[in-house]
């Protein structure tokens, strides 16, 4: 049993004492008494009971089911009402307190026990319910959707903020008004007006399309957006029924958004990714404009001097023309590997080999060390080679792989300009190992700090005040392209180490081809 507080309203004092006592024998505690409606209301808010025993007829002008409306309407109190008769207003009147139950006078123990044991689970049950109410008001409330309630014939019995905001109705307003009327929608291409998405659900329940785009048209704004700017608000509408216990229809739940904020933020990305897009071309554009001024530097460099050495030839009154010959040949050889330069690193650019074929590695590197010959001379560089002879080749372009070669030696020269001359040295090996070439490249200059291993080769990245910063950015995108990997350390006691390991394939080499 539930024991509970109760409170006793009973203009005769003798009843009101016997059912005091009965109460105290169920285990039920007395939170007060009263003989009218006034003192009734008082102690109730006073005392908190669980319970009104609540006498209709009661002294005063007020009766017990004024008494009782006050009460509930303020204190939410659960009411039992005590009657000698009732006459069929009198029922209605009481009825209209929502109380929870009744007691005819005169009643016994047993009866008086059931009715308020049977109150005070309703009234838990209720309470209960009313906190689900809440909680459920409260999360409807505080999603951004908007968010409306209707009955089964399509009128609004409920709206959250959201939906105030959106539509320019109170819920207040809207209650009781077809949803038509509340939220007026369009076609977004045609701007014909159409049915309401509770109305179309109720009717088509499970035919009905789950979501639709439409634009709202609300209260006080309906005009707004005439001719180039399309009226109204742009939603997105998802409705679904409610369905009673029994199956039956009972209503329908209309959620929608407010698609402009994110049509504005995805036209923002859009824009931002073809910003983002027209930058990257910009910038390989530049990286591509700084690689070709890099790599084609050196060749036209050489075909300026040899230029000027020809016309020194031909300025004498004898010239020697064998010789003046052969520096013209060397003209046009530089001229040429000007332009391959070109070409590959378009091909480059292309992430393709321009003329795949197959490379000896240790010819290629000692064909470019003759050709920088002149610079390591005047840069009194002292060189060291130890090279394979022979396969493995590398299958690639082998301009590119030259480019690789010359990239590496001359970034070498430079790192050791500030040096004595005696303490310039260039150490240059090759290696095969496990289906690998390992082609390394050692310098006695300044070194490389550790912190920047990898910066140094990143695009536009230089130290050197006259660098462009491209070279080892070029040299590894070539070994890479080629499927092998550039790396870079410092080397003991002093200088830099780099190292480009490229795959090979022994059995498909001309070496091996040829012994079929």
């Amino acid at each position: 049993m539930i024991a509970a507080r109760i409170l006793i309203v009973e203009d005769d004092r003798i009843v009101a004492r016997d059912i005091q006592q009965q109460l105290q024998r169920m285990g039920h505690s007395v939170a007060g008494m009263a003989a009218n409606g006034e003192d009734a209301i008082r102690l109730a808010g006073s005392s908190r009971p669980d319970l009104v025993l609540m006498d209709i007829r009661l002294e005063g002008e007020m009766d017990g089911i004024e008494a009782a409306r006050r009460i509930r309407a303020t204190h939410h109190i659960p009411i039992i009402f005590l009657t000698a008769y009732a006459n069929d207003d009198m029922v209605r009147r009481a009825s209209q307190t929502e109380p929870f139950g009744y007691l005819l006078k005169p009643f016994e123990e047993p009866q008086m026990r059931t009715v308020i044991q049977m109150a005070l689970h309703m009234h838990a049950s209720d309470a209960r319910l009313r906190k689900s109410e809440r909680r459920y008001a409260a999360t409807l409330a505080s999603i951004r959707d908007g968010v409306i309630l209707c009955d089964a014939q399509g009128r609004v019995e409920y709206m959250n903020r959201t939906a105030e905001a959106l539509t320019g109705w109170t819920a207040a307003e809207a209650a009781g008004q077809p949803l038509a009327g509340v939220f007026p929608v369009v076609d977004e291409e045609t701007r014909e007006p159409l049915e309401d998405f509770a109305s179309l659900v109720l009717r088509n329940r499970d035919l009905a399309p789950p979501e639709r785009v439409s634009r709202l048209l609300s209260r006080g704004r309906r005009n707004l957006g005439e001719g180039a700017n399309p009226p109204g608000i742009a939603v997105e509408e998802r409705c679904s029924a409610i369905v009673g216990e029994r199956g039956c229809v009972e209503g329908a739940i209309l959620v929608f958004s407010d698609l402009t904020q994110r049509r504005q933020t995805a036209e923002a990305l859009r824009k931002s990714q073809a910003d983002l897009a027209h930058i990257g071309r910009l910038t390989m554009m530049g990286e591509l404009a700084a690689a070709i001024a890099h790599e084609v530097n050196q060749p036209l460099m050489a075909v300026v001097t040899n230029a000027g050495t020809c016309l020194q030839h031909l300025s004498k009154d004898s010239p020697d023309l064998p010789k003046t010959r052969v520096v013209a040949e060397r003209i046009v050889r530089d001229a040429r590997r000007a332009g391959d330069v070109v070409r590959s690193i378009q091909a480059l650019a292309r992430r393709t080999p321009a003329e795949p074929g197959w490379v000896d590695m240790s010819a290629l590197i000692a064909d470019t060390l003759r050709l920088v010959r002149a610079e390591l001379r005047r840069a009194r560089v002292e060189v060291e080679t130890d090279l394979l002879q022979g396969p493995p080749w590398i299958q690639g372009d082998r301009v590119q792989l030259q480019q690789l070669v010359l990239n590496l030696v001359m970034n070498a020269v430079e790192a050791m300009a500030a040096l004595d001359a005696d303490s310039r040295s260039l150490r240059i090996t090759t290696r095969a190992d496990a289906g690998q070439l390992r082609v390394r490249v050692e310098d006695s200059g300044v070194g490389i700090d550790e912190s920047a291993v990898e910066d140094i080769f990143r695009a536009l990245y230089t130290t050197k005040p006259e660098g462009l910063g491209m070279g080892l950015a070029i040299s590894r995108s070539i070994v890479e392209l080629h499927g092998g990997r550039l790396t870079a350390a410092p080397r003991v006691p002093r200088g830099s180490v780099f190292e480009a390991v490229l795959p090979v394939s022994p059995a498909a080499s001309p070496v091996a081809r040829a012994g079929e």
